[in-house]
């Protein structure tokens, strides 16, 4: 009898232990600015992946998410999460121009044919690049959209139309305004809905997808199908270094895994909704233009100096700009390829 009662104190000894295990085990809190709105798909796949981190590390990552802007606006985001204002953050390289001269590069007029293309070549590139730039976050990864095209509330069906209108864009789809001879207006996405209605801008270089996902098929009558010209713009997923350097190393995999299974996610999920902001544009009786060869041809060699000038800019700089561009048409002919 002395012997069972023995067995079971030291029974529940044991027990109690490893409940204050688990018990004083603290949970990982973070938090996540993304400046999509809440209704976008870019939004919801970073909530997807929010409880598919929660969910593989049984609840020991919390992750407070802070979409739409709300906790830091997009251009706001990067450095908000170097200081620690957000613990993860997702927004656009071309928010802060100037900030990432190799990522920049992603954004150029290469002709991207669609997201899921893009998006592999951002990562590939990333990869082989593995730029000094963004050593001072852990990049999660990175995403990027169909082809950026002319959206107008005016007709445009040939490069002297573009002459003088003023044109919304970020980044570099500023200097193709310009080339074409536009007038360009330097605008965050979440700005152009209204500037469009108020007639701010009367254009805005974006992929198809903000027809819908923002609304902006409501504010414009025409899309023109420069797809010859068409940029992407790179978007990054990072957190804070410290923060993922404290991390356990079992949490850190939970991470990577989930991250690199989210690449496919949001390329795919950038051709679905170009799919439907065509289907919204025209559901609103607005007009699809298409180029003819020889036109599109024009406006494809009168935005090459574009490409040429941010070789030398950045050769300004101690990079070889020329290389950079050399590895990324590479990787985009391959990733067409494939």
């Amino acid at each position: 009898m002395k012997k069972v009662s023995v067995i079971t104190i030291i029974s529940g000894l044991i027990l109690s232990m490893v409940g204050f295990s688990f018990a004083s085990e603290k949970v990982i809190k973070l938090s996540y600015a993304n400046f999509f709105p809440p209704s976008h798909i870019q939004s919801i796949l970073a909530e997807e992946w929010i409880k598919e981190i929660q969910k593989k590390t049984n609840g020991k990552v919390e992750i407070s998410y802070f979409p739409g802007g709300s906790l830091l606006q997009g251009p706001n985001v990067f450095e908000g999460v170097v200081n620690g204002i957000a613990d993860i953050g997702m927004s656009c390289f071309a928010y802060t121009s100037g900030r990432f001269p190799i990522m920049e590069a992603i954004d150029l007029p290469l002709g991207y044919p669609d997201g899921i293309t893009a998006t592999r070549v951002i990562n590939k590139y990333f990869k082989a690049m593995n730029p000094k730039e963004l050593s001072n976050v852990k990049v999660l990864y990175l995403h990027a959209h169909g082809p950026g095209i002319l959206h107008s509330k005016i007709k445009i069906e040939k490069l002297e139309d573009i002459k003088g209108v003023k044109i919304r864009t970020t980044g570099f789809s500023a200097r193709v305004a310009k080339a074409l001879g536009g007038v360009p207006v330097a605008m965050s996405q979440g700005m152009a809905y209204e500037a469009l209605q108020k007639g701010i801008v009367e254009a805005t270089f974006t992929p198809m997808e903000t027809l819908k996902g923002w609304k902006q098929a409501e504010v414009i009558k025409y899309t023109i199908m420069c797809t010859k010209i068409g940029y992407t713009t790179g978007m990054y997923v990072i957190m804070n270094k410290a923060k993922w350097e404290n991390l356990p190393a079992e949490i850190k995999k939970v991470f990577e895994e989930a991250s690199h299974y989210w690449i496919e996610k949001h390329g795919k999920a950038w051709d679905q909704s170009d799919l439907e902001g065509k289907e919204f544009t025209l559901s609103l009786g607005n007009e699809i233009i298409i180029l003819p060869d020889e036109e599109h041809e024009r406006w494809r060699k009168a935005v090459e100096p574009v490409i040429d000038e941010y070789i030398n800019e950045i050769e300004k700089k101690g990079v070889s700009g020329k290389e950079a561009i050399e590895k990324l048409r590479q990787i985009i002919k391959e990733e067409i390829a494939n």
